[in-house]
């Protein structure tokens, strides 16, 4: 992974670069402002102030140069994103001092999944010195996180099975002194009978498992984060076609949101007890896969119709759900990459939000608002329900009609959490379709870090909160 934490170093007065920052109602000002050389290069090169745009400037010696970008007028963490990508590699200082929040992009315009490229390109090391006011060690942080995501989608299934995710949990838990356990097997059969059913078509190398990790003082206010870990998604017997199947790498997303989230809140020392689980499984096809039409019992007891096996992310992370409500959490949050009609109704960049408790979605989505992480709540309408009736089972795991399918998921796995529990439920894309400064096409943090935001606005300090 990325060396982050040597691309922001104290600001000592060292020999660096200067970076200029404009916005776009502000360039006539700025440009009649600068050195006739510098402006001349500012105008032939169209550069108007506006996000992304950025230019090199002159200055009175060869070595002088300076650069500007372009930013928006409401300030966020992408903000120098694209000179941080463009800049030839060297030591820089922003103009104004501090980057605040804009470090995130600094940072992670250096990560590069290369891990199968046989000669990686070099990646030129642009450091940043930063005031002490810099949350430097936070920024650091989270561009870990958001690269362990990014990473963990991009992997193609073959290296990211179940094993693989608990091996990665491992990881994560050994840094902070956690507890790791996988139930699998006959004892998953048992304790977990729908994750068992939606993985069992696997090969053994590939089995179902359940995997839990626990951190924390038992006195603390206990909060569960579980993760869909779909680590690759065939729709089962209801099999996907080709270019629905092509991104299915990315269907353990949220497992991997849900494995990121905890390492901050341990990295943090939030004091809460944590509680994740990852249910991790292949959606495969063999003889041995369940079936349309199968009735399944789930842990919490209710019966469930197969109305489509590729809707079997809902049924993992039921059976995950109804373990994690066992401890009575103050606070629940799974992540997902659930619905399709999730990205339909708000497109790649906007999780759904679905949540039980006004107060908790409320805190989410300001959270989002202010780290440039944005969520979107839609509604956990009851009156749909009755698109999940079963004529033979307590409930389908498919709504009937093909309407309001993201609510409709929402809605089964609101079955399996009790209404005193606050929960919230995100269907992220973990996905980014094309490239944007600091953002590469493939895996995306979707959601992690308003999720951040919120637990350490709730748990924690206002440092913890910040982005």
């Amino acid at each position: 992974m990325t060396d982050f934490a040597s691309l922001l170093l104290p600001d000592r007065g060292q020999p660096a670069h200067l970076i200029q920052t404009v916005r776009h109602k502000d360039i006539d000002g700025w440009l009649a402002d600068q050195p006739e050389r510098a402006r001349a290069v500012a105008v032939a090169a169209r550069f108007r102030g506006k996000p992304g745009e950025f230019a090199i400037l002159p200055g009175a010696k060869a070595e002088e140069w300076s650069a500007v970008a372009g930013i928006p007028d409401r300030t966020g963490p992408w903000d120098l994103a694209t000179a941080a990508a463009r800049l030839p590699e060297g030591h820089y200082r922003l103009a104004e001092g501090d980057p605040g929040a804009a470090a995130l992009g600094w940072l992670l315009a250096h990560h590069r999944f290369d891990r199968y490229r046989r000669e990686p390109e070099p990646i030129p090391q642009r450091i940043l010195h930063v005031a002490d006011t810099t949350p430097v060690s936070e920024m650091i942080r989270l561009a870990e996180a958001v690269a362990l995501v990014r990473d963990m989608v991009n992997t193609p299934a073959a290296d990211m099975g179940p094993a693989d995710l608990a091996a990665a949990t491992e990881v994560v838990a050994s840094r902070h002194g956690a507890t790791v356990s996988v139930v699998q097997g006959d004892a998953l059969a048992k304790e977990y009978p729908m994750i068992h059913a939606v993985g069992r078509a696997a090969t053994r190398a590939r089995a179902p498992r359940l995997i839990e990790l626990t951190w924390g003082d038992p006195a603390h206010p206990r909060v569960c984060i579980v993760g869909k870990g779909v680590c690759f998604d065939s729709g089962g017997l209801d099999i996907k076609p080709a270019s629905g199947m092509l991104l299915m790498k990315k269907d353990m997303g949220g497992a991997a949101h849900a494995l990121a989230l905890a390492g901050l809140v341990m990295q943090a020392g939030l004091p809460i007890r944590l509680y994740l689980l990852i249910p991790a499984v292949e959606n495969a096809i063999s003889a041995d896969a369940f079936r349309p039409g199968d009735v399944l019992t789930s842990r919490k007891g209710l019966s469930v119709e197969i109305g489509n096996t590729d809707a079997e992310g809902r049924l993992i992370l039921a059976d995950a759900l109804s373990r994690a409500v066992e401890e009575a959490p103050a606070l629940l949050i799974d992540f997902a990459t659930l619905t399709g009609a999730a990205r339909v109704a708000l497109g790649p960049d906007l999780p759904a939000l679905f949540a039980n408790d006004d107060t908790l979605a409320a805190s989410l989505m300001a959270a989002g608002d202010g780290c440039d992480d944005p969520l979107w709540r839609l509604p956990l309408w009851t009156g749909y329900r009755d698109m999940l009736k079963s004529t033979i089972a307590d409930i389908n795991n498919a709504g009937e009609g093909g309407f309001a399918g993201a609510i409709t998921a929402a809605l089964f796995l609101g079955e399996f959490v009790p209404a005193n529990i606050p929960w919230a439920h995100m269907d992220t894309f973990a996905w980014r379709p094309s490239d944007r400064p600091g953002r590469p096409k493939g895996g995306e943090a979707l959601g992690l870090r308003a999720a951040w935001a919120m637990l350490g606005e709730r748990f924690g300090t206002a440092a913890d909160a910040l982005v």
